[in-house]
């Protein structure tokens, strides 16, 4: 059972994945770091915040390899 509550899909940000073309890449992330991804941006407390974790998220997911800036070897695309 996870520790953590989970969190809640925002619609913008599953669209901002589906445009993207990476939910296969977010899927494939252990559930613990979906989750923390989704309460990160979700505590963002400006706009602007949230669009830049968004971002992040986005090109981490498409870049692989990578996780809140961290080297995830997991992830990793050849």
């Amino acid at each position: 059972m996870p520790s953590r509550p989970a969190q809640p899909m925002p619609e913008d940000v599953r669209l901002a994945i589906e445009k993207r073309g990476v939910q296969a890449d977010y899927d494939a992330r252990p559930w613990y770091q979906r989750n923390d991804y989704l309460a990160w941006i979700a505590r963002a407390k400006r706009a602007d915040t949230r669009a830049r974790r968004l971002a992040q998220m986005l090109d981490e997911l498409e870049q692989g390899g990578v996780y809140m800036r961290m080297i995830h070897a997991p992830s990793h695309k050849q």
